[in-house]
């Protein structure tokens, strides 16, 4: 969910400069593939998605605020029509992340704890936000349906905007949050016999640089998010890995990747080979979906094998 802009202080490795399209990946990276072209693409657009360890559900964020999380299977390679999952429809509802095992989605929303309640509002920079709270919710999931949304704990959210939520196979959840109002910041709260701990902030990219969505890895070796330098600049996707002395300075997964406008709302599959995105850009017109109505620059998922990038993990950034 894209929001304000924010800094942090970053690591020592030699990499890329963001301002370079160059990629760190050992052979050149694929081009992203559309997620259910003319099956799950609107001409209102999508943005962050969720899919089972098996890839045949998705849940995605769809509207512009409200949102709504819909969802759709895929049988006999096709996608259903997308319909709004049976929790979400009520409140404005985004950014799902699902659990490495399928057990369990997470995903933001301003609806009140009381059923019926009205949206929570939230206070930023000094200014009220009418229904504009963010909390992360936990709904389960028995076979093919879902259980009743709980709010995880007031130790994940600590403020009333707090947003981007990627589970790790330990539990642990990877968010953007603040501290006592401050500045939205990539945190992490460990999850250790049945609770989350304290947060921490993950030390990504420099001082200046925003950071948004962090996607960690089920193993929790490697780090993809969004990432820009300059104000006025589009967020681009870059990857960084766990070391002994922390995280790697961000590398910039290219043009490949990042061409075609902002690309936000990282998510990693189970199996840590494919990446899933947000990104605005349209179809060439040699495609022959390029009249689609849906082609018209409303974001709309995209994925992407990580395996020239994981390949390229002992590589210096060039």
């Amino acid at each position: 969910m894209r929001v304000s802009t924010v800094g942090r202080s970053g690591l020592t490795l030699a990499c890329l400069t963001l301002a370079t399209s160059a990629s760190i990946a050992s052979t050149p990276p694929p081009a992203p593939r559309l997620l259910g072209a003319n099956e799950i693409t609107a001409p209102i657009g999508d943005g962050a998605a969720a899919l089972t360890p098996d890839g045949n559900t998705v849940v995605l964020m769809r509207g512009n605020n409200p949102f709504t999380l819909m969802e759709s299977h895929r049988q006999g390679g096709h996608w259903s029509k997308p319909v709004a999952a049976s929790f979400s429809g009520q409140s404005s509802d985004f950014d799902p992340a699902m659990s490495p095992d399928g057990g369990y989605l997470l995903f933001v929303s301003n609806r009140s704890l009381e059923p019926g309640g009205k949206p929570v509002d939230a206070m930023r920079n000094g200014k009220l936000r009418v229904g504009g709270g963010m909390a992360i919710w936990r709904v389960d999931r028995h076979g093919g349906t879902w259980g009743t949304p709980v709010r995880l704990a007031d130790t994940v959210n600590s403020c009333a905007m707090t947003f981007a939520p990627s589970v790790a196979a330990d539990g642990s959840v990877y968010y953007m949050g603040c501290i006592d109002g401050g500045d939205f910041k990539p945190m992490r709260s460990a999850y250790t016999h049945g609770a989350y701990g304290k947060p921490e902030i993950l030390s990504l990219g420099d001082a200046q640089d925003s950071i948004r969505d962090p996607a960690i890895a089920p193993d929790q070796s490697f780090i993809v998010y969004s990432i820009k330098h300059l104000k006025d600049a589009p967020y681009r996707l870059a990857i960084s890995w766990r070391t002994e002395q922390g995280w790697t300075a961000p590398c910039d997964m290219g043009e490949a990747v990042n061409g075609g406008g902002e690309s936000m709302g990282a998510q990693i599959s189970a199996d840590r080979g494919t990446l899933y995105f947000y990104n605005e850009r349209k179809l060439p017109a040699s495609d022959p979906d390029a009249g689609a109505g849906w082609n018209n620059g409303s974001s709309h998922v995209w994925s992407v094998s990580l395996a020239s990038w994981l390949g390229a993990r002992d590589h210096a950034c060039h």
